[in-house]
This record gives C-alpha cells, structure tokens and sequence, in this order.
C-alpha cells in the first residue's frame, strides 16, 4: 500500500499498485486504512 497525505487539505489517500483500481481516502489517516481495507475485500470478492 501506498498512503500519502495531501498537503494542501490535510486528508489522506491510499493505494495499492499490485490492485489495479483499488484507492480509497479518508481524512484522517485512521480513517483511509480502514477504507482501503474495505476496498481490498471489495476488490477479491471480484
């Protein structure tokens, strides 16, 4: 995974490159792991 935070409004994405499609956010840091989880089980539900 991938987490960057944006430094003009603070907030949070995450990525994974081996997930093609696979990106979430959230604004806080907490907050965008927790999303990007849900989107990884999303993902390999597929």
């Amino acid at each position: 995974m991938i987490l960057e935070q944006d430094q003009e409004t603070g907030d949070w994405a995450v990525w994974c490159p081996e997930l093609p499609g696979c990106v979430s956010a959230g604004e806080a840091e907490e907050e965008a792991l927790e999303n990007i989880r849900e989107a990884i089980q999303l993902y390999l539900e597929s």
